[in-house]
């Protein structure tokens, strides 16, 4: 693959230097060291989106279709991050997290949770009653919970940028400021690089789904962006949260809703909701990009997607505009939390695949296209979240099957 500047080519190129593409070039890296690797990214640093937007969970695992690749490689990807976070020196907290039931009908899906995390080989869980909820979580009300000791807090951006330096360390490019905007194929006489033919790909500067479409590839599964805005628990209130505090899914629900997240710098994160962003990068409620807004609402799966969710659309889009509706919210786990008590915090934006039938795509999608560009490449179409916590473990998915498609 030509590099983009006139002075070198690269065998491999890994666009985007959020978490997950950092682990698969240092994983790369360090299976095949006399590869010239090189890492593309549009911003300045790495980092600068989801990998740095995020809620910072260590996820253990619980929630995921058994036999998935997310519970698969999340169950794994834990245990890689507390071990390499362990040899870097990088803080976290295992902290715990408990699900909690507050009303009857939430009791048998609680308990299906748990089979289900039982079936993913989740470390340490065990189902507690009302007692030992307050034992564990003193301001926390609820008739059960599911306790995972095994999730933890970690700062994801520091964990990014650790990789970084591995993979520039042993001998990786990352190039920034560098936004992919064409693939194609080099000719013979190719005036970009002498050898076009040995690196045939041209890679151009001057988006994800996006790139699949220009390489070739199923433009399905499409990304839909949603936002999500948190509130900060005043720092004279932080002592109300110890643990992580998750409420019940709702599986008539697309999204998990309120709850309580401990961070390294010690505040408390409450949210978030889910709203559609108008912006694929927007973390501000009224960033807006004309293209992505297009692009989201001439889709026909996310309007199967609002037709069927449309009262809870409602009731997050009224929660965006107002504290109390949030508030209350989180009421129902920790009854002392009044609108005196929080602050407006920071967004993130959740790439969510979405099929044509308005689906949620709920597994990590890796492929490739045809033709001459297509069949040279290798996608993640989706990986929202566990991705950070399963960063590592995808890495080695994504080097195995680059090793199989391209024989390294």
């Amino acid at each position: 693959m030509p590099c983009p500047c006139p002075c070198s080519s690269f065998d491999v190129a890994v666009v985007g230097a959020g978490i997950v593409g950092l682990a698969t070039a240092r994983e790369l890296l360090q299976r095949h060291p006399s590869l010239a690797l090189a890492v593309l990214e549009k911003e300045q640093e790495p980092a600068h989106h989801q990998s740095g937007h995020n809620s910072g969970v260590i996820h253990s695992g619980i929630y995921y279709t058994p036999g998935s690749l997310k519970a698969k490689l999340c169950v794994q990807g834990a245990a890689l991050c507390y071990k390499y976070c362990d040899q870097k020196g990088i803080p976290y907290k295992q902290c715990g997290k408990l699900i909690v039931a507050v009303e009857q009908d939430e009791i048998p899906r609680l308990k299906a949770l748990y089979e289900r995390g039982l079936q993913n080989n989740v470390p340490g869980l065990k189902l507690i009653g009302a007692k030992e909820i307050q034992e564990k979580e003193p301001f926390c009300r609820g008739l059960m919970a599911l306790d995972s000791p095994y999730t933890g807090i970690v700062d994801y951006k520091q964990v990014a940028q650790s990789y970084a330096r591995d993979f520039q360390e042993a001998g990786g490019t990352i190039l920034t400021d560098f936004e992919v905007t064409a693939m194609e194929m080099a000719k013979e006489s190719s005036a970009e690089s002498e050898d076009g033919l040995k690196y045939p790909v041209i890679v151009r500067s001057k988006k994800s789904d996006r790139l699949a479409q220009i390489s070739g590839c199923s433009p399905q599964p499409r990304i839909v962006p949603f936002r999500g805005d948190y509130l900060v628990l005043k720092p004279e209130k932080s002592y109300l949260v110890k643990g992580n505090i998750y409420p019940v899914p709702n599986p008539r629900f697309p999204f998990l809703g309120f709850h309580f997240t401990p961070r390294m710098d010690g505040s408390v994160w409450l949210g978030p909701n889910a709203v559609l962003a108008f912006k694929r990068e927007g973390y501000k409620l009224l960033d807006f990009s004309p293209g992505d807004f297009l692009d989201a609402v001439t889709y026909s799966g996310l309007w199967k997607l609002v037709l069927r969710n449309v009262s809870y659309g409602l009731g997050e889009l009224y929660r965006a505009f107002s504290l109390s509706a949030q508030v209350r919210q989180l009421q129902r786990f920790i009854p002392e939390v009044t609108t005196n008590d929080v602050l407006r915090g920071p967004s993130g934006v959740r790439a969510q695949a979405l099929d044509s039938e308005g689906n949620l795509v709920d597994d990590f999608v890796f492929d490739g296209g045809s033709g001459a560009v297509g069949s040279r490449i290798l996608h993640v179409r989706n990986a929202p979240s566990p991705a950070a916590t399963s960063s590592l473990a995808i890495a080695a998915a994504i080097a195995d099957e680059a090793q199989r498609r391209f024989q390294l």
